[in-house]
């Protein structure tokens, strides 16, 4: 299996930089089996039996973008640069691992002021990344977050322009309940509670599952061989109630469908002894063509980058030529791309 078998040519003004308003009114791709259907998201219940279960991410995205100035004593006396910070995630020792632009130029002990109320100190430097230890905790750090970060975009999103205040609404989905994640579960961004309310009256069920997605979802993939590459490791947890629904449902026959593909790697990851299990811990599993899939029968997602690890989860699930085939279906007729782009829900059959 080669990096080039999952390439595709994509016109660059089928990017999406925002998205529809509202946000069930996307356009959805409906493939199930070999038929491809063209639809939109308001009319999932045509598509959905009563019965089926889907698997919402419910993590909450943190405004993790940050911008500050850095200060140090020199000669001339106290110098400050503009510095750049993107959040990752917490550490045991209560600092934070970053990403910061330039990292060449961040020494530890070195304070850097993002506001009147937001501060850190770089803790240590080690793999590429600062370790940052900020001056407030709990709730107070939460609220200085608040009023500080911008949402971290995708970098195809912020090359084309930068987070603003709406983003703080368009980057976070309408359940987002525990916060730790630097990227969204987006296929979950085209939920709105009109959508909702009518997918729980058609007999359709939801089960909420935890998986704080990180910027490593970001990264390309840089091996030829694609057996060889590693995933990012991130944390999540199926809790008891969440695995004995999804099993009830499928011990009745119903159709298990994540919501997304952070909600069908947790799933997956939650069932790796057979059948789903409560779980909880860190997950790298890497989803490619041959995977066997112990829990999933759908799923709905955005459409992925060329060479993605993203692309050959869906590959794994339709298999290779189909998913090619959805692909150029979707390019043909002008389907928006990734994180604030159309949906597609894939029934392999």
């Amino acid at each position: 299996m080669k990096l080039s078998d999952f390439d595709f040519d994509l016109p660059e003004g089928l990017i999406a930089t925002r998205p529809v308003r509202p946000r069930s009114s996307a356009r959805l791709l409906v493939a199930e089996g070999d038929t491809i259907t063209d639809s939109i998201v308001s009319d999932l219940t045509a598509w959905l039996r009563p019965g089926d279960r889907m698997v919402l991410n419910d993590t909450r995205v943190i405004p993790a973008r940050l911008s500050g100035s850095r200060t140090r004593q020199s000669a001339q006396g106290e110098v400050s640069a503009r510095i750049e910070v993107t959040l990752l995630e917490p550490q045991a020792d209560s600092t934070w691992a970053a990403l910061v632009k330039p990292l060449r130029k961040l020494h530890p002990g070195e304070v850097i002021t993002f506001s009147a109320d937001l501060s850190a100190t770089a803790d240590r430097i080690a793999d590429g990344q600062a370790y940052l230890r900020f001056n407030l905790a709990g709730e107070d750090f939460d609220a200085a977050l608040a009023e500080a970060g911008a949402m971290p975009l995708p970098p195809y999103i912020a090359a084309k322009r930068p987070a603003d205040a709406q983003d703080k609404t368009d980057y976070q989905t309408v359940w987002a309940r525990h916060s730790g994640a630097v990227a969204a579960p987006t296929a979950s961004l085209h939920f709105d509670e009109p959508l909702l309310a009518a997918l729980a009256a058609h007999g359709v069920s939801f089960t909420h599952v935890t998986l704080h997605v990180g910027a490593g979802t970001f990264l390309p993939v840089k091996v030829e061989d694609v057996t060889t590459h590693r995933m990012h490791a991130e944390w999540g947890r199926v809790s008891p109630e969440a695995a004995a629904e999804i099993a009830a449902t499928k011990a009745a026959g119903g159709r298990v469908i994540p919501v997304g593909t952070t909600a069908l790697r947790l799933i997956e990851s939650a069932a790796r002894g057979g059948a789903i299990a409560p779980w909880e811990g860190e997950t790298d599993i890497f989803i490619y063509p041959g995977f066997q899939f112990r829990v999933t029968d759908g799923l709905m997602t955005n459409f992925h980058l060329p060479k993605s690890t993203l692309l050959m989860l869906v590959s794994a699930l339709m298999g290779p030529e189909r998913i090619r085939r959805i692909y150029a279906h979707a390019v043909k007729n002008k389907y928006r791309f990734f994180s604030y782009g159309d949906a597609s829900l894939l029934l392999p059959g």
